[in-house]
């Protein structure tokens, strides 16, 4: 006999199932056409960009942490990725990712997740500019069906050449119209009434350039298709052996700390979007670690926390983990099932979409405002962003990193002093701002300047902080001067 109370405590049970399966479903359809594309832009086979996706929803997605952000493969460690498996082969991927895993759940246990959050925003933005500007340049070779160059600098300098010779080929030019045309879908794809858009952006920008290139019968290239087992490589013990590498320790350090950086800064974007339960951050950098240690040990690729479909996920109504959790069931639902449609789409649309990611990475108006009000911040911003890609991705952040220090000193040494003498009566000095070790030759030298037969009122008020040093080395002169002969220096307190 059925019990007629049983849909009523389910309801209880999961009060909002209803909108976490149809959240999952959209971020389902945003996150199949970027995984993809990431696996493919990042040299591995594109099941293995699926096989992160499913590790993101399902083991990432069960714990705790962030409640509505979904992870996954990132086109942020795209050039990264590219750059690890070139240098140090497929094989390695798996052992680099383990141990960036296995890092992220060592620092969440010390709970050193909050302090990804001191990170300069400038230098994190710095370093998706650059990502974005190396990554538009990779992909648009692909567009034209073209091989890319190694470096950042030739990538950008080659660009003129590949698109002249790609306008006289009757094959690339079919290439380049897919992901132009990739692009003007998803860049148009906003403008478009509220129905049309319940279909996410990146689906119908590739599912369009599908359906074009097989109803026109147009020479492009297609994703190779191997199979999901076929896909997943665990690393061997030879491999595990090249872990003593220097640049490959290097590797592992800059996937780390990108990584971390960019999940936490995503889950800090997510708790704006939403009323819900706010980050725990050490909880998501081990929840972070977990998915990516399970993603080393299967030779896939890192993941991190994606803001474009933690995004979708809100907006679409989630309101519980439930959600991320689906949609990592759809997507292995997916690749064990239909496989084969993978071999139908043009990777020249799935370059498209790693440009218009790319290019949602370089913050252009964020930059211009930031000039206007905070100009020493937008220069590390650039800064970060050039040498990323005139030198490499680890080198770029840890130049981001020293400017920001070396600001930071500055603006913590920032001291202004002020001289008043009228003529007549004590010369009156001024000090403001931070007086530190580091600007007390300055002071010394403006004070000892002052003339010894007169009388000298020095004003520390306007002092934010006064260091030990400073305030021996001022009372040190303060007694030389007065012993001068003149009137005792009158010091009003910081």
């Amino acid at each position: 006999m059925t019990d007629p109370t049983a849909p009523a405590r389910r309801i209880a049970r999961f009060p909002h199932l209803r909108q976490d399966f149809a959240a999952s479903l959209v971020v389902f359809l945003v996150a199949l056409p970027l995984c993809v594309g990431v696996a493919v832009a990042s040299g591995v086979p594109a099941e293995l960009g699926l096989v992160t996706g499913i590790v993101g929803g399902l083991v990432t997605g069960l714990m705790r942490g962030s409640s509505l952000q979904v992870s996954g493969p990132a086109a942020g460690l795209t050039v990264l990725v590219f750059e690890a498996v070139r240098e140090f082969g497929l094989p390695a991927l798996g052992v680099i990712v383990l141990a960036t895993g296995a890092l992220q759940i060592a620092m969440g246990a010390l709970r050193l997740g909050r302090w990804f959050r001191a990170i300069s925003v400038s230098v994190v933005e710095g370093m998706l500019a650059g990502i974005g500007l190396v990554l538009i340049a990779g992909q648009l070779y692909s567009v034209v069906g073209a091989k890319a160059p190694a470096s950042g600098p030739e990538k950008i300098a080659g660009l003129p050449r590949a698109l002249v010779d790609a306008a006289g080929n009757t094959e690339t030019l079919a290439s380049l119209a897919l992901g132009a045309g990739t692009v003007a879908v998803l860049v148009g794809w906003k403008r478009l009434p509220a129905k049309v858009r319940t279909v996410p952006g990146p689906l119908a920008a590739v599912g369009l350039a599908t359906l074009a290139a097989l109803l026109l019968d147009l020479p492009v290239a297609t994703v190779e298709v191997r199979g999901l087992l076929g896909s997943i490589q665990p690393p061997s013990l030879s491999a595990f052996g090249e872990a003593a590498n220097v640049g490959l320790l290097g590797t592992i350090v800059a996937f780390t700390l990108i990584a971390s950086a960019e999940s936490l800064f995503s889950a800090a974007a997510v708790d704006r979007l939403h009323d819900g339960p706010r980050t725990a951050y050490d909880k998501e950098l081990v929840a972070q670690g977990a998915g990516n240690a399970i993603c080393g040990m299967l030779g896939a690729l890192p993941m991190t926390a994606v803001i474009v479909r933690s995004a979708a996920n809100v907006q679409a109504g989630a309101r519980t983990k439930a959600s991320r959790v689906l949609h990592g069931v759809w997507l292995l639902l997916f690749a064990a099932l239909l496989p084969g449609v993978l071999a139908y789409i043009p990777l020249p649309a799935l370059a498209g979409v790693l440009v218009h990611a790319g290019a949602k990475l370089v913050p252009v108006r964020a930059l211009v405002s930031l000039w206007r009000e905070h100009r020493g911040e937008a220069l590390i911003l650039v800064v970060t962003a050039v040498s990323i890609v005139a030198v490499s991705m680890f080198e770029g952040v840890l130049i981001g990193l020293a400017l920001a220090v070396a600001k930071t000193a500055w603006e913590a040494s920032h001291l202004r002093l002020e001289i008043v003498d009228k003529g007549a009566g004590p010369v009156q000095a001024y000090l403001s701002g931070n007086a530190t070790f580091l600007r007390l030759p300055k002071i010394l030298d403006s004070l000892e300047s002052l003339p010894q037969d007169r009388p000298v009122e020095l004003d520390l008020s306007g002092l934010h902080h006064l260091d030990h040093a400073c305030r021996t080395a001022l009372e040190t002169w303060a007694e030389r001067h007065s012993a001068a002969g003149t009137e005792p220096v009158k010091v009003t307190a910081a």
